[in-house]
């Protein structure tokens, strides 16, 4: 390859590196960068549930111990707020319709959190009854737990 087309496979390599890695905010973070939170969620009908209760903080780690929600298995009421926290690494949350079945108005799974202290509110607007989330990536290391959605 000649000198110039090394130089325009460089240019064409670079444009598609800094259209990949910029532009645009980026999900989960509000205009000034910090983490933000969603407060409210829509349902599949498109309702959207105003939290009423209290906030229940789950966090999401990666360290020596391994990969986990903590905690891990806990109880709520309709109303209240599930408040998923990243502590370290990197991890969504996914109530998997599969592993709920019969179960309605799931939240989808959410995106990816990356920054330490990024969160993810679930209003809790389901059906009591009990609930199995994960991390996708991480779940075949154990990293999943149960809700139970009390009256």
């Amino acid at each position: 390859m000649n000198r110039s087309g090394l130089k325009s496979s460089f240019v064409v390599l670079s444009l598609l590196v800094i259209g990949a890695c910029g532009g645009g905010e980026k999900k989960g973070e509000s205009e000034a960068g910090a983490p933000a939170s969603s407060s409210q969620s829509s349902s599949p009908s498109g309702e959207v549930a105003a939290p009423t209760g209290k906030v229940v903080v789950v966090e999401l780690n990666s360290d020596a111990q391994g990969n986990y929600f903590k905690p891990a298995d806990f109880e709520v009421h309709r109303g209240d707020v599930i408040r998923f926290t990243l502590k370290s690494g990197v991890h969504n949350v996914h109530f998997l319709p599969d592993s709920n079945p019969g179960k309605t108005n799931l939240p989808p799974a959410s995106d990816f959190l990356q920054l330490p202290d990024q969160t993810l509110d679930v209003p809790v607007n389901f059906a009591p009854g009990k609930y199995y989330f994960q991390c996708d990536p991480h779940a075949a290391l154990g990293m999943h737990g149960h809700v139970e959605v009390e009256r």
